[in-house]
């Protein structure tokens, strides 16, 4: 005997056997036959069981439901790339534009940067408005420049001493500390009060340095300038410091053109973490082109 249920017991029959099933699959029945018993329901699920209609049923619902996931999924991809065409190709761009910034950045403090010769000191190897190009591999190696080599360093926070604050066994200049943001827009971005001086290497760690009779002695032995000018002598005006050994870790420079020069004679040996380049090259003007060779 067939058993045909009200709509009413349809529906709970399905909710029952878990899966909904087709309209075609269920004959539809009068209203009156068969309200409310759950025996009758139970017997139906029963038929449909040994007719082996649930299993069918529930194979089509598997695959309607994964078809549906698919649409679902899919309208869900359209939905987040429906985007205005300006507006994505004004966020590709914003995008390129602040990584070549960052990377710009980078490579000027780890690798190199072109700079201006602003001052007289180095007179007459670098004149002013001359271009340069500044190698700061050095400073991301932390190595120490070799003698004779011109290098750029931060200005001392400290430029003049008194004779009471001259220590030949300390001879180190003093920096301002700069940290976090006043570090990344100083000394990362360079922008702004810093200022940087470039100066000849003459002393390296642990050289005894003495300044005498317009000459300068390493170890005991003068040292040859051919880079100065006829005539140029060197001396300590005023206070400064003449005669100290180079603490590890640091350097003694001075410029070239040693009577215009504001350097290590007057606020003493550069840090090493204070250096922050080797000139590589000069590139302006053209006729002088070329590698600025150190002087050993």
């Amino acid at each position: 005997m067939k058993i045909r249920l009200t709509s009413k017991l349809e529906r709970k029959a399905r909710i029952i056997m878990g899966e909904e099933f087709k309209k075609e699959n269920i004959d539809k029945v009068n209203n009156n036959n068969l309200q409310g018993n759950n025996n009758t329901i139970n017997e139906y699920i029963k038929e449909q069981k040994e007719n082996g209609v649930l299993e069918e049923v529930k194979k089509e619902t598997l695959e309607n439901n994964q078809e549906s996931t698919k649409i679902d999924n899919n309208n869900e991809f359209s939905g987040k790339t429906k985007i205005n065409p300006k507006i994505k190709n004004a966020l590709e761009w914003t995008y390129c534009i602040i990584i070549a910034i960052v990377l710009a950045l980078l490579f000027r403090y780890y690798i190199g940067t072109p700079t201006v010769v602003k001052q007289v000191s180095m007179y007459p190897t670098l004149e002013q408005n001359q271009r340069l190009w500044l190698n700061r591999w050095g400073r991301t190696t932390h190595t120490i420049p070799n003698r004779g080599d011109i290098i750029t360093f931060e200005e001392p926070s400290k430029i003049n001493y008194s004779q009471n604050e001259i220590d030949n066994n300390n001879p180190v200049a003093q920096f301002y500390e700069r940290e976090g943001w006043d570090w990344f827009v100083n000394n990362f971005l360079e922008m702004g009060s810093k200022r940087s001086y470039i100066k000849r290497v003459i002393g390296l760690p642990g050289e005894h340095v003495k300044i005498n009779n317009g000459k300068v002695y390493i170890n005991g032995k003068e040292l040859q300038e051919d880079y100065l000018q006829p005539g140029v002598v060197t001396d300590v005006v005023g206070v400064g410091f003449s005669d100290f050994v180079v603490p590890e870790n640091c350097i003694f420079a001075m410029g070239d053109n040693r009577n215009h020069s504001t350097d290590c004679r007057a606020f003493g040996c550069i840090p090493l973490e204070k250096i922050e380049s080797t000139v590589a090259f000069r590139f302006w003007p053209f006729d002088r082109f070329g590698e600025i060779k150190p002087v050993k």
